[in-house]
Order: structure tokens, then C-alpha cells, then sequence
């Protein structure tokens, strides 16, 4: 049975014939090969975070004060890290985050459609951000047989809501993914420095340039002919405040699973939970909305025990394999995986996340072969370790 670790043993043996892997399997050797290849203004943005990024720089730093302690002992010859979630049986609990830059990623500007089809190439879902070069449709249809969730934006216009949402559901994503922290913007000084907003010079909005309702709403011209007014609309109607008393109305959309992202606090899960809500996502946006806050992977415990059967997402901070199985360990249903694969499309595009992701997946796989976890399930029953400060 093949298992993701064998990339590994693929490497060493293609090193047998002087191939060297192409890009680096390690976070820092990404980092400094990405910022060599990417545009600086796209760089800013997908590194940048919120005031002076101390909360960004928490997230990834605190995963080293949770530890996993290995089990002696146990067969681990076969493995399997496949996970049930909204009715997919998905070989793996890696998921790519949403990311509003992610078509600015490639040289080509279709960065979505690179990472769609590294979705197809590797089985890991994406959840689709609604800020894309390309239209959701065209995204869904690169991931293949991969499944994929949308990310939505909640505009202030109710219909054009409805008709992002209606898309999706037809477009074949099997859950509506909501982000609930990002109706304004964050304080971004590397961005602002700049008075860098790639939006607001018309990229990233080919969701709405391709709407029905937003066509509308200017008038039912190509969003193209006029930019100026075209890039006003979208800023008008962007950032719809969301409260519990909003659920109603968003269940009403659709019959797809709905799930919160941004919810960090024990009661905010609860509440979720008695208004019918499907899933959970607990994230603090990578460190890129507020700063001061405390790391995601430090507010997981409190939202796992509060959703007990209801499925929790994660990302923020997620560096690497051991990442991965950290978050699985303190009971994260499904781990996202966010800067590390822009990295991956800015370097080699889709092939480049191919290799990012299979990196990724081979660390967690090793490390749980390593200590002992055949399956997730042993790894969550193990637990992790809170380190003494």
C-alpha cells in the first residue's frame, strides 16, 4: 500500500541519478526562493500580516510549545490518514486555505487554476476564496473528481450573495466556507505602505465581473468598460457586518453545509452549534485581520471540546508536516495549509504546489509512522502536550 512518506524514498532514489528535488521541501528554503520569484507588491502581500505581525509570527512559533510523545511498539508498516467530512471520504486531512491572492501567484495570473489542479494532481480539497482571477466555475472544473468548498465574502447586497452562493452549490462545492472576520480590512503596514490593495486595481474580482446580479448592479455593462466604476461597486458592496441573527437567512441559500470561519472562542462554538450550523473553522486569518491576539493553534483545545461531534477546521500558522499532526493531535478535524502553497505556485505553479503539498503530507505521514500512530484516530487519542513556557 502506498503511503505519502514514499516521497521521500522517491527523492533519495531519483538523487541516485543526480536529480536534486527542483524546489526546496522545507519552509525557509520556500521562503527565500518565493521572495527571489515573486513580484514584491504580491509578495507584501501574502507575507504581510496585521500591525507589527506579532500575533502572524505567534501562530507558527507557538506550534513549538505543543509536543507529541511517541508510542513504542505499534505496527505502523500501514497507515491510513483518510478523514469523513461533510459526507467526503477524502484521502487525507490537508486542505489548501482560502487565499484572496492566490490567482496573483503565478506569472500567468490563473494562480487559481494552478492550484485547482494541484488539488486534482494530490486529492487535497481547496477551499475556494471568493477574490479570484478566475471565475469560481472554472476553478471547480480544474479540480476534477478532487471536491472543493467556497469561501464566501458575505457582500452587503443580499442578492448578489445569493447569487455567488447559487453558483457554487452548481458549480458541484460541497460546502459554503464563511469567513466572518474580514468585513473590514486589517491594519497592514507592509500593504499600506505601498497603498497596496491589488482589489481595488481590478484584480482578484473575477467572481463578481462574472455575476449575473453584479452586472446588474452596473448597469449590465462589461465590468471591463468601465473599471473605475466597476472596482467602486464591488468596494461599495464588500464587507457585510454578519450576526447570529444572519444565519437564518444564509441557511436559506442553500442545502450545502455551512461552516464559520473565524470562530475561536468556546462560546462562540457553542452558539454556533445551537443555530444548526455544520461546521466550524478555527483560525485567526493567518495573523492578517487583528494583532495582539493569541496563536490559533493555542485556541484549538477550547474549540474542539466545545464542538465535540461537530467537524473543526484549522489553519493559521501551519508551516510543515509536524504542523499538520500537532493540530490533528488536539483534535482538529481537517488542518489548511495557506502561505506555504503560494509559495510553491509563485516558484512552479501547479507543479510547484504539487510538491509543497506532498511535502507536507510525507512529513505528517513519517512523523506519525515514527511515533507510533497508525491512523488518526490513535494519533487523537494520544493527545499533544502543552510544553512548559
Amino acid at each position: 500500500m502506498p503511503h505519502y512518506g514514499d516521497y521521500q524514498t522517491e527523492i533519495y532514489f531519483q538523487g541516485l541519478h543526480g536529480v536534486l528535488p527542483k524546489y526546496p521541501v522545507d519552509f525557509a528554503g520556500l521562503v527565500a526562493r518565493a521572495q527571489a520569484a515573486m513580484p514584491p507588491s504580491t509578495l507584501k502581500y501574502v507575507q504581510g500580516g496585521c500591525g507589527d505581525e506579532h500575533t502572524q509570527d505567534s501562530n507558527a512559533s507557538a506550534f513549538k510549545h505543543w509536543g507529541l510523545i511517541p508510542r513504542m511498539m505499534v505496527d505502523c508498516s500501514t497507515r491510513d490518514l483518510s478523514i469523513d467530512l461533510f459526507g467526503m471520504k477524502l484521502p487525507s486531512p490537508l486542505f489548501m486555505a482560502p487565499i484572496g491572492v492566490t490567482g496573483l501567484c503565478t506569472q500567468d495570473g490563473h494562480g487559481d487554476l494552478a492550484a485547482a489542479r494541484a488539488a486534482a494532481a494530490t486529492g487535497v480539497p481547496m477551499v475556494v476564496s471568493t477574490l479570484t482571477n478566475d471565475p469560481l466555475e472554472d476553478v471547480a472544473a480544474a479540480m476534477g473528481d478532487t471536491p472543493g468548498m467556497f469561501q464566501l465574502y458575505t457582500p452587503k447586497d443580499p442578492e448578489l450573495a445569493a447569487s455567488l452562493v447559487s453558483r457554487a452549490e452548481a458549480a458541484g462545492y460541497k460546502a459554503i466556507v464563511v469567513t466572518l472576520d474580514t468585513w473590514v480590512t486589517g491594519w497592514r503596514p507592509r500593504d499600506l505602505n505601498d497603498s497596496n490593495f491589488p482589489q481595488l486595481r481590478g484584480a482578484v474580482l473575477a467572481n463578481y465581473f462574472s455575476d449575473p446580479r453584479f452586472r446588474a448592479m452596473i448597469g449590465g455593462k462589461d465590468p471591463k468598460s468601465d473599471l473605475q466604476t466597476s472596482v467602486m461597486t464591488w468596494a461599495a458592496t464588500f464587507g457585510k457586518v454578519l450576526t447570529w441573527a444572519d444565519l437564518p437567512w444564509l441557511r436559506s441559500l442553500t442545502k450545502l453545509p455551512i461552516v464559520l470561519k473565524g470562530i475561536c472562542h468556546p462560546d462562540d462554538v457553542r452558539r454556533a452549534k445551537d443555530e444548526g450550523v455544520d461546521g466550524i473553522y478555527c483560525s485567526n486569518h493567518g495573523g492578517r485581520q487583528a494583532n495582539g491576539g493569541v496563536a490559533a493553534i493555542d485556541m484549538l483545545p477550547g474549540v474542539v471540546e466545545a464542538a465535540g461531534d461537530t467537524p473543526v477546521l484549522f489553519d493559521s500558522g501551519v508551516r510543515s508536516g509536524s504542523d499538520v499532526a500537532k493540530a490533528l493531535a488536539i483534535g482538529a478535524t481537517a488542518v489548511g495549509v495557506g502561505r506555504p502553497y503560494s509559495y510553491g505556485l509563485a516558484l512552479g505553479g501547479t507543479e510547484g504546489a504539487v510538491h509543497v503539498l506532498r511535502s507536507l503530507l510525507a512529513e505528517a505521514d513519517l512523523l506519525m509512522a515514527v511515533d507510533g500512530f497508525p491512523t488518526i484516530k490513535a494519533l487523537r487519542e494520544a493527545g499533544a502536550v502543552r510544553l512548559p513556557a
